[in-house]
């Protein structure tokens, strides 16, 4: 077991902040997480994190995966003290986090989420781990799921895709599989990319527009100048920034506050 204490760190909110969809609540104040093909539970009382693995494997997977070396409270502190609603959206969603995720992962889990809600998707991920993905063990017992390999989802048939739940979207993913297995799509030239090349090559992908590769380059790349738009960041940006956005004062944090803007619309009463 690993304790940390970090103020601006909530599982609750990072498993509902729509960035990772393999990540649920299993018992109070308990979650649990499948990425990168590993298992992790880990518990929260308040600002103490209880991760439930070893030193080694924290250290080697989870402390980077949760992006921990990042300093939230002084991108938070940076904000524009003029600018209120920002500042009530960051101390709303304080504990979100951007993770570190799987690239593949990511292209096949914004591809599924295209007209979709959460609860959905995470279904018709679960059922692709479950037909497509290795089947594993955890350290304690748990029997798990990887994330399908291209491999595995270029061979499914698209009516077996679409026996998943994914409608049109069973496309996207067969086309994004093949593209993947025949080198059209290299994923390890993408990871060495900045944020307007990976940008511009995921948009070659069928079926990622705007939104969808912003979302890839802010949850895989930890691109944090991406800045996602969907329906409910534009009706945001239209009532509260009719002049823009201030990337300019915010940079690569940019992508951090899109965050607590999307989490605080999406979730205040």
């Amino acid at each position: 077991m690993v304790t940390v204490r970090n103020d601006n760190f909530s599982a609750q909110q990072i498993c509902m902040s729509g960035q990772c969809f393999r990540m649920e609540q299993c018992g109070e104040n308990k979650y649990c997480l499948t990425a990168g093909g590993n298992y992790l539970e880990l518990s929260q009382q308040e600002d103490l994190i209880l991760f439930d693995c070893t030193q080694e494997e924290y250290d080697k997977i989870w402390n980077d995966y949760f992006d921990m070396k990042t300093d939230y409270a002084k991108i938070i502190a940076g904000i524009d003290p003029a600018d209120s609603y920002l500042a009530v959206a960051a101390e709303y969603g304080k504990g979100i986090r951007i993770l570190h995720q799987d690239l593949w992962e990511m292209i096949i889990s914004f591809l599924i989420s295209q007209q979709n809600n959460i609860k959905r998707i995470r279904r018709c991920i679960g059922l692709l781990c479950e037909r497509y993905g290795e089947k594993r063990v955890s350290a304690g017992g748990i029997r798990y799921f990887a994330f399908p390999t291209p491999g595995a989802l270029a061979d499914a048939s698209l009516d077996d895709l679409y026996a998943c739940g994914l409608g049109y979207r069973s496309k996207y993913i067969a086309q994004a599989a093949d593209r993947v297995c025949h080198g059209e799509t290299d994923l390890s030239q993408i990871r060495m990319m900045d944020y307007e090349g990976a940008r511009r090559e995921l948009l070659q992908m069928y079926g990622v527009g705007t939104k969808v590769a912003d979302c890839i380059c802010l949850f895989a790349l930890h691109q944090t100048d991406a800045f996602p738009r969907d329906t409910h960041i534009n009706k945001v940006m239209a009532a509260q920034y009719p002049d823009g956005f201030p990337f300019e004062r915010y940079g690569n944090n940019s992508g951090i506050l899109q965050q607590y803007i999307f989490y605080y619309d999406l979730n205040k009463k």
